[in-house]
Protein backbone atom coordinates (compact mmCIF):
# COMPACT_ATOMS: atom_id res chain seq x y z
CA UNK A 1 0.00 0.00 0.00
CA UNK A 2 2.03 3.00 -1.13
CA UNK A 3 0.50 6.55 -0.38
CA UNK A 4 -0.25 9.42 -2.87
CA UNK A 5 1.33 12.71 -2.00
CA UNK A 6 -0.71 15.84 -1.60
CA UNK A 7 0.27 19.44 -0.19
CA UNK A 8 -2.60 21.04 0.97
CA UNK A 9 -3.52 24.66 1.46
CA UNK A 10 -4.36 26.08 5.02
CA UNK A 11 -8.36 25.01 5.08
CA UNK A 12 -11.14 26.45 7.86
CA UNK A 13 -13.02 23.76 9.93
CA UNK A 14 -15.65 24.13 11.81
CA UNK A 15 -17.02 21.64 14.44
CA UNK A 16 -16.67 19.12 17.62
CA UNK A 17 -14.02 17.78 19.55
CA UNK A 18 -13.29 16.13 22.50
CA UNK A 19 -10.09 14.92 24.52
CA UNK A 20 -9.83 10.61 24.17
CA UNK A 21 -7.42 8.01 23.99
CA UNK A 22 -7.29 5.18 21.80
CA UNK A 23 -8.35 2.68 25.76
CA UNK A 24 -10.75 5.37 26.18
CA UNK A 25 -12.12 6.19 22.70
CA UNK A 26 -14.86 8.71 22.45
CA UNK A 27 -14.74 8.94 18.95
CA UNK A 28 -18.84 7.37 18.50
CA UNK A 29 -20.06 10.01 20.91
CA UNK A 30 -18.55 12.75 19.39
CA UNK A 31 -19.42 11.55 15.75
CA UNK A 32 -22.78 11.26 17.68
CA UNK A 33 -22.78 14.74 18.74
CA UNK A 34 -21.59 16.36 15.76
CA UNK A 35 -24.03 14.54 13.10
CA UNK A 36 -27.55 15.65 13.43
CA UNK A 37 -26.23 19.07 13.77
CA UNK A 38 -24.04 19.34 10.57
CA UNK A 39 -26.70 20.76 8.57
CA UNK A 40 -26.77 23.86 10.93
CA UNK A 41 -22.86 24.98 9.03
CA UNK A 42 -24.39 27.24 6.66
CA UNK A 43 -20.79 27.75 4.48
CA UNK A 44 -19.29 24.48 3.94
CA UNK A 45 -17.26 24.38 1.47
CA UNK A 46 -17.89 20.78 0.43
CA UNK A 47 -19.86 17.33 1.78
CA UNK A 48 -16.47 15.99 3.15
CA UNK A 49 -16.24 14.88 6.37
CA UNK A 50 -12.91 15.35 8.73
CA UNK A 51 -12.30 13.13 11.51
CA UNK A 52 -9.18 14.71 12.75
CA UNK A 53 -6.50 14.13 15.40
CA UNK A 54 -4.03 16.61 17.36
CA UNK A 55 -1.11 15.00 19.12
CA UNK A 56 1.11 16.28 21.45
CA UNK A 57 4.52 16.30 20.10
CA UNK A 58 6.37 13.15 22.24
CA UNK A 59 2.59 11.67 21.31
CA UNK A 60 4.29 9.15 19.12
CA UNK A 61 7.85 8.74 20.56
CA UNK A 62 6.41 7.65 23.91
CA UNK A 63 3.23 6.01 22.80
CA UNK A 64 0.79 4.42 25.18
CA UNK A 65 -2.55 3.51 24.25
CA UNK A 66 -3.88 5.68 27.59
CA UNK A 67 -2.19 9.02 25.94
CA UNK A 68 -4.77 11.54 25.27
CA UNK A 69 -5.05 13.19 21.99
CA UNK A 70 -7.48 15.90 20.95
CA UNK A 71 -10.25 14.41 17.96
CA UNK A 72 -12.21 16.31 15.80
CA UNK A 73 -15.52 15.41 13.79
CA UNK A 74 -16.03 19.19 11.37
CA UNK A 75 -16.15 20.03 8.03
CA UNK A 76 -14.56 22.67 5.58
CA UNK A 77 -15.97 25.98 5.70
CA UNK A 78 -15.05 28.98 2.81
CA UNK A 79 -15.42 31.72 6.47
CA UNK A 80 -15.54 31.23 9.92
CA UNK A 81 -18.95 34.29 9.97
CA UNK A 82 -21.34 31.80 10.89
CA UNK A 83 -20.52 29.05 13.49
CA UNK A 84 -23.38 27.35 15.13
CA UNK A 85 -23.36 27.79 18.79
CA UNK A 86 -21.78 24.54 20.71
CA UNK A 87 -19.31 24.47 17.79
CA UNK A 88 -15.98 25.46 17.43
CA UNK A 89 -13.14 26.74 14.50
CA UNK A 90 -9.91 25.62 14.22
CA UNK A 91 -7.36 26.12 10.64
CA UNK A 92 -5.84 22.92 9.71
CA UNK A 93 -2.37 24.21 8.64
CA UNK A 94 -1.13 23.91 4.93
CA UNK A 95 1.80 20.86 4.16
CA UNK A 96 2.44 17.82 2.57
CA UNK A 97 0.62 14.88 3.81
CA UNK A 98 0.87 11.15 2.77
CA UNK A 99 -2.17 9.69 1.76
CA UNK A 100 -3.31 6.24 2.14
CA UNK A 101 -6.64 4.99 1.11
CA UNK A 102 -7.96 2.08 3.87
CA UNK A 103 -11.03 -0.01 2.20
CA UNK A 104 -12.83 -2.12 4.67
CA UNK A 105 -15.17 -1.44 8.06
CA UNK A 106 -13.59 1.50 9.83
CA UNK A 107 -13.17 -1.45 12.90
CA UNK A 108 -10.56 -2.46 10.45
CA UNK A 109 -8.52 0.62 10.29
CA UNK A 110 -6.39 -0.30 13.27
CA UNK A 111 -4.36 -2.88 10.76
CA UNK A 112 -3.76 0.16 8.11
CA UNK A 113 -2.49 2.52 10.79
CA UNK A 114 0.23 -0.50 11.96
CA UNK A 115 0.91 -0.75 8.34
CA UNK A 116 1.70 3.01 7.96
CA UNK A 117 3.65 3.76 11.00
CA UNK A 118 5.30 0.18 11.89
CA UNK A 119 6.21 -0.51 7.89
CA UNK A 120 5.93 2.59 5.44
CA UNK A 121 7.14 5.16 7.65
CA UNK A 122 10.77 4.05 8.94
CA UNK A 123 11.75 2.88 5.47
CA UNK A 124 10.17 6.41 3.69
CA UNK A 125 12.23 8.96 3.80
CA UNK A 126 9.94 10.87 5.81
CA UNK A 127 8.76 11.73 9.13
CA UNK A 128 5.76 12.84 11.33
CA UNK A 129 5.29 16.95 10.87
CA UNK A 130 3.98 18.04 13.89
CA UNK A 131 0.30 19.45 12.56
CA UNK A 132 -3.20 17.11 12.46
CA UNK A 133 -3.83 14.00 11.16
CA UNK A 134 -6.94 13.37 9.42
CA UNK A 135 -9.13 10.85 7.71
CA UNK A 136 -11.35 12.28 4.82
CA UNK A 137 -15.10 10.67 4.77
CA UNK A 138 -16.38 10.96 1.47
CA UNK A 139 -19.56 9.40 -0.55
CA UNK A 140 -17.66 5.63 -0.47
CA UNK A 141 -17.47 6.16 3.52
CA UNK A 142 -19.46 3.54 4.79
CA UNK A 143 -18.57 3.41 8.05
CA UNK A 144 -18.25 -0.39 8.88
CA UNK A 145 -18.97 -1.87 5.74
CA UNK A 146 -16.67 -4.31 4.01
CA UNK A 147 -17.11 -1.75 0.96
CA UNK A 148 -16.27 1.38 3.38
CA UNK A 149 -13.36 3.58 1.95
CA UNK A 150 -11.53 6.74 3.28
CA UNK A 151 -8.57 8.11 3.03
CA UNK A 152 -5.94 8.43 6.24
CA UNK A 153 -3.78 11.75 5.86
CA UNK A 154 -0.79 12.22 7.64
CA UNK A 155 1.52 14.67 8.02
CA UNK A 156 5.00 14.46 6.69
CA UNK A 157 8.53 16.54 6.07
CA UNK A 158 11.39 14.77 4.06
CA UNK A 159 14.11 13.67 6.71
CA UNK A 160 17.08 15.95 7.23
CA UNK A 161 20.20 14.28 5.50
Amino acid sequence: MEPRFETIEEKKLVGKRLRMSLSANRTVELWRSFMPRRKEIENAGSALLYSMQIYDPAYFTRFSPATEFEKWAAIEVRDFDHVPEGMETITLPAGLYAVFLHKGPAGEGARTFQYIFGTWLPGSGYELDQRPHFELLGEKYKNDSPDSEEEIWIPVKALRA
